[in-house]
């Protein structure tokens, strides 16, 4: 098996409130501060909810705070060992005046008001959510464009100058790059799909000449902006390690059971492993079983043994590694049900201790697949096949309950389905949103399933033993959430491919705290580590080659 290993230097990584000050020498009592200040600009004096970035040279790790109700920022004696530090800053619709570097010495506290300026490049900073409410039209119109993002921004669509003939022909070329293209690293399918009817893609095709710079050099409507963050939403620390390669997808980032951080690689044949104490990146590499088909894995899970479970997407499979002695099992999928098309984008192993069963399915053929690991034999199961084929579903997500009862969301409609471990009958559950499209999500200690209702721009709760829902809609529009995971304290946590914010929600009180990132990140599996007080939150940034810690201070 061949590894590859690499070591940067980041910053300490322990959670410290501070005291903001002017003084230059560090004062004698009460939480030091490193580097401090007061960030202003002549639109609106003292400004809160700016994001501000800090990566000292030679570094690949990026500390970043946000400016509180009096504009002042404040890194902690701890994040910033001393040296020269570049600085930036994130707040929509200004630009960093000055000063852009900092000395931070040792037992010093070093004080640099930042001045911004009103930005003369809006569009450049601009996410997707902002984007697309931005256009006209209705959210009907719109929201074919929630599968734009995968792969790349809403900018790239925006900035372009195609009239209706060529988007239709690029809508076609598009649907066929597979699901983990960027511009850096696009893979064709080796099935080609189509666009859909062609009424629909001229009709699509329309609406996005209608948008772009197609007619002119700029755009007919006003671009709209997000407000910045404010209070709780600017108590927190984010650390962002780059990885080696920008080519390199972070895609499901957990922190195990032993404290290892690791992830899967969208866009690779690699499983990552990153070490937030060293900084040190070791890569296991994975066989490539089909080298004409696209590259790189998608779901990771560990189970009750600390071994991995990682999805191989079109490399048909999955496999388990063993992180002792750093060994791969790899189960393939069997003739009768592989194909050129076949695409393994979850597994699920973490019950497998319960009845020696794994389950898996094919997303092209939308079926499950089921393996009894002491035979090494699968079974299918067709939980949509007597169901009316005017209407498209899917299992995306899957969850095993404690019984080892298979819960899956239906992406392309609104359903949480069960699959009995025993009977293999199945049931679907509507939520009470139509087109909700569940994707991912996770149980709680209670048997509860939580997961993100990407259609439907909410967070949602299934609870079996009542057979019920709840929703909780996201404030921000477009934030479409993609997976949800609930905390220790009962707070629901969910990221955005659309809006570079993570969203907490106070399940209990209804109230939400979003926080925004120091830049556009493209979120997919999120996950909360339990075993810090508060809970720490990580993300990988699919389109950013880099991975995401959020530590919130309350």
């Amino acid at each position: 098996m061949r590894t590859r290993s690499f070591s940067f230097a980041t910053a300490a990584l322990t959670v410290l409130l501070w005291q903001s000050g002017s003084t230059s020498v560090r004062a004698q009592s009460g939480p030091p501060a490193a580097l401090t200040g007061v960030v202003t600009s002549v639109e609106e004096g003292a400004m809160e909810g700016v994001v501000v970035s800090a990566k000292k040279h030679g570094s690949t790790a990026t500390i970043s705070v946000v400016s509180d109700g009096q504009g002042r920022y404040g890194f902690p004696e701890a994040r910033l060992e001393p040296g020269q530090y570049s600085l930036k800053i994130r707040a929509v619709g200004y630009e960093l005046e000055g000063p852009d570097a900092a000395q931070v010495a040792a037992e010093k506290t070093t004080t640099i008001d930042l001045k911004l300026r009103k930005t003369k490049k809006l569009a450049s900073q601009l996410t997707n959510a902002e984007w697309i409410a931005s256009m006209p039209g209705t959210n009907q119109q719109k929201s074919f464009m929630l599968e734009c993002t995968g792969c790349h921004t809403l900018e790239r669509v925006v900035k372009s100058q195609h009239d209706a003939a060529e988007f239709a022909a690029v809508l076609h070329r598009m649907v066929n790059y597979a699901n983990m293209s960027t511009p850096l690293n696009p893979q064709r399918r080796l099935v080609e799909r189509s666009a859909g009817p062609a009424e629909v893609v001229q009709k699509r095709a329309e609406y996005l000449a209608s948008v772009n710079l197609s007619e002119g050099t700029t755009w007919e409507y006003p671009l709209k902006t997000l407000p910045r963050p404010t209070g709780r939403a600017t108590r927190v620390i984010m650390t962002e390690w780059d990885l080696p390669r920008q080519t390199m997808e972070p895609h499901d980032v957990i922190v195990a059971s032993d404290g290892a951080v690791w992830f899967s690689n969208f866009g690779e044949n690699f499983l990552g492993k990153f070490n937030p104490k060293t900084g040190q990146v070791t890569e296991y590499a994975l066989p490539t079983v089909k080298p004409d088909a696209p590259k790189g894995t998608l779901d990771l899970n560990e189970d009750k043994d600390g071994n991995l479970w990682v999805a191989l997407m079109y490399q048909s499979g999955f496999t388990r590694f063993d992180p002792r002695i750093e060994k791969f099992d790899f189960w393939r999928i069997p003739p009768e049900f592989d194909h050129r098309a076949v695409q393994q984008s979850m597994v699920m192993g973490q019950r497998a201790h319960i009845d020696g069963k794994v389950w898996t399915q094919d997303v092209d053929q939308r079926y499950i697949l089921r393996l009894d690991l002491a035979t090494g034999t699968f079974e299918k199961i067709e939980p949509f096949k007597d169901l009316p084929k005017d209407k498209p579903h899917s299992a995306y997500g899957l969850k095993a309950d404690a019984g080892n009862n298979l819960y899956f969301m239906d992406f392309s409609d609104r359903n949480i389905g069960r699959i009995d471990a025993k009977t293999r009958e199945s049931k679907l559950y509507p939520t009470p949103t139509a087109n909700s499209r569940p994707r991912r999500g996770m149980f709680d200690a209670e048997g509860r399933l939580w997961f993100g209702e990407y259609g439907a721009n909410r967070i949602a709760m299934f609870d079996p033993n009542t057979e019920t829902f709840k929703e909780w809609e996201v404030p921000t529009a477009w934030s479409a959430p993609y997976d949800v995971v609930l905390d220790k304290n009962g707070d629901a946590w969910t990221g955005s491919m659309w809006n570079d914010r993570i969203t907490r929600l106070n399940t209990r009180t209804g109230e939400f705290t979003e926080y925004l990132l120091p830049r556009s990140t493209n979120i997919r599996r999120v996950f909360v580590d339990n075993a810090t007080t508060p809970v720490t939150f990580w993300v990988g940034n699919n389109h950013g080659a880099s991975i995401i810690k959020l530590e919130p201070l309350d």
